[in-house]
């Protein structure tokens, strides 16, 4: 008799061999027998070249059935490497959960399929294809990792010290990819484009690698723990601490640099440039920290600037007539400088939040003016829900293929129960902020946090201490809209009375990348590439980790996770795009 693990693994084996040989055949009948009505396709490179996602039998199997002939796919079985078969729940949904492999033509692939059991044959719910390797060009890593480096094969040869200098210093030649910015995602998409031997140097305006995180404000820490923001083949250290604070973040980026070998110009600004349609190459001015300028010409530019670029100024006439200290919040570093002072913060998203705590903790007396309802969650363990996988027991590589499995559409669900879960665990905080005054929203259709996050960038804070001091009316709280003018002194309210203030701290937001896109390469390259982030067409983010309009244009960003994951399907992308083996034709927005 077969053990319970071996029963759900048969299970799965038997599907998969219906599903390819239905997958070979040339009608789509015995497909379609095989998947229920309300199934979903992700492909994620392995098929198509592309990220996209198909609900419902009708439309997945369709376009399944096309990428079929193309890519050749053959081999499907259960990946011995990785967690076996097990049941779960997803999305309210009680499935058998299975990693597999295949190949195609081109590739070494993987992936997931979620099986559901309802009195007969299980049928799928959904399958995820992915690419895991292109053939003939592997990482390197393991055995092939000293493959293509001169100073391992010949211990006679030059000093890796001077290799290392050379290689960086780029006097001789151009990189393949100029990736803008040094942050969790320019470090992800540069590691793995190393490891497939790509020619990649990252560029910041940064004196140090890492003050991106070094320069914000003093408290400042990570609001995840640190199992889930892993970069890519280095994991943090075991005994680093859960919630990990940005200048430890900040060194970490240079450790993580240094030990990964990777092409950094630190005080370099990238000034823009034009595409050369011709030559498919991009011609790029960057102003080095000592003043001199450089042009390269790099076939690829990777914008890892962030989802949000340029700070949002908010046109207040009235504020000019403030005399105290105005600023963006991009601008403060810590309350030091404001101990014994009034200070009013405009916005009660995440950073309007932390700088009123830290206002607060160096001695000043910070207030809070709400512009719009604001979702609050406790950091622990009501924003922690989402990252429940992690704690799971599969390792972080099968976690984020789980991760890259679920279809927007499931994982709205999910977060939907997600967040009323939270609301439920939050309510007495939350009962007493609104008894503050304080307005709330639980995000579009109550899907919580990660979907504000992922279609506005924002609108939500985890409660680390700031929302306890507005219950406690220590740290203040008004509505902007009962701000009748800015005077001399302060903010006059509505009241009558005066609001004084010796700092106005705008905690107003940022502009999507387009308008950084715009300001680098011209609006009409703009316009071509389109909206960058939120959700469109096909039900992912757009121009988000694919080929865009642009040719040679591509854009990472995100948390730490979606760097850590997502920049391996831009990587193999470009690679794939150097070897001359993805169709020519560029993605649509």
């Amino acid at each position: 008799m077969l053990a319970k693990n071996d029963a759900i693994s048969a299970l799965v084996e038997t599907w998969l061999v219906d599903f390819e040989r239905a997958l070979a055949g040339t009608g789509e009948a015995a497909l379609r027998a095989l998947f229920r009505p309300d199934c979903h396709w992700r492909d994620v490179l392995a098929l198509t070249w592309a990220i996209q996602t198909l609900d419902g039998r009708d439309a997945a199997l369709g376009a399944l059935k096309t990428a079929a002939v193309r890519a050749r796919p053959q081999g499907f079985r259960i990946d011995p490497d990785r967690t076996p078969p097990r049941r779960v729940t997803r999305a309210g949904q009680d499935c058998i959960e299975a990693f597999l492999q295949f190949e195609t033509g081109q590739g070494v692939c993987n992936g997931v399929v979620r099986l559901v059991e309802a009195g007969g044959a299980p049928k799928g719910w959904t399958l995820l294809t992915a690419l895991d390797q292109i053939k003939g060009h592997a990482e390197q890593s393991g055995r092939t990792r000293f493959q293509d480096k001169v100073y391992a094969r010949d211990f006679r040869g030059p000093n890796w010290l001077d290799q290392r200098k050379t290689s960086a210093a780029y006097a001789d030649r151009d990189p393949a990819v100029l990736v803008v910015g040094g942050g969790q995602a320019g470090l992800s998409i540069a590691a793995r484009l190393a490891q497939l031997n790509v020619d990649t140097l990252i560029v910041d305006r940064g004196a140090r690698i890492g003050d991106n995180w070094r320069k914000r404000y003093h408290a400042l820490v990570l609001h995840n723990q640190a199992h889930v923001n892993h970069l890519p083949y280095m994991p943090f250290p075991p005994t680093w601490p859960s919630y990990i604070p940005k200048d430890k973040v900040a060194n970490w980026f240079e450790s993580y640099a240094e030990s990964m070998e990777l092409n950094f110009w630190t005080g370099t600004e990238f000034l823009g440039g034009d595409y050369d349609e011709s030559a498919r190459r991009w011609i790029i001015a960057l102003r080095r920290a000592d003043g001199t300028r450089r042009t390269m010409r790099p076939r690829h530019v990777v914008l890892a600037t962030g989802a949000s670029g340029i700070p949002i100024v908010p046109d207040i006439p009235s504020l000019k007539k403030f005399r105290g200290t105005v600023m963006h919040a991009s601008e403060y570093v810590d309350g030091e400088a404001w101990r014994g002072k009034a200070a009013l913060i405009l916005g009660t998203g995440t950073s309007g939040h932390d700088i009123a705590q830290d206002l607060h903790s160096a001695g000043a007396k910070p207030t809070l003016a709400q512009r719009g309802t604001t979702m609050v969650v406790q950091v622990e363990p009501s924003a922690q829900l989402p990252y429940a996988l992690y704690d799971e027991g599969p390792p972080t590589d099968d976690c984020d293929l789980i991760t890259v499995s679920v279809p927007l559409a499931l994982s709205r669900k999910s977060h939907i129960a997600l967040t009323e879960q939270a609301r439920m665990l939050d309510l007495p905080l939350l009962d007493a902020l609104e008894k503050k005054g304080f307005r709330l929203d639980f995000g579009d259709d109550g899907a919580g946090w990660q979907f504000k996050y992922l279609t506005r960038g924002g609108g939500y804070y985890f409660n680390v201490g700031c929302s306890d001091l507005i219950v406690k009316g220590e740290v203040g709280l008004i509505q902007y809209s009962d701000i009748a003018e800015f005077a001399a002194d302060g903010a006059r309210m509505k009241s009558g009375e005066t609001l004084k203030a010796d700092l106005v701290v705008l905690a107003t937001g940022y502009r999507g990348q387009e308008a950084e896109v715009a300001q680098l390469f011209g609006e009409a390259v703009a316009a071509r590439v389109g909206p960058i982030w939120g959700f469109g067409e096909g039900n992912e983010l757009r121009n988000m980790f694919v080929r865009t309009k642009q040719p040679g244009l591509w854009f990472i960003a995100g948390s730490f996770a979606q760097c850590r994951i997502y920049s391996k399907y831009l990587a193999l992308q470009i690679k794939a795009g150097e070897a001359g083996l993805m169709p020519a034709a560029q993605g649509s927005a």
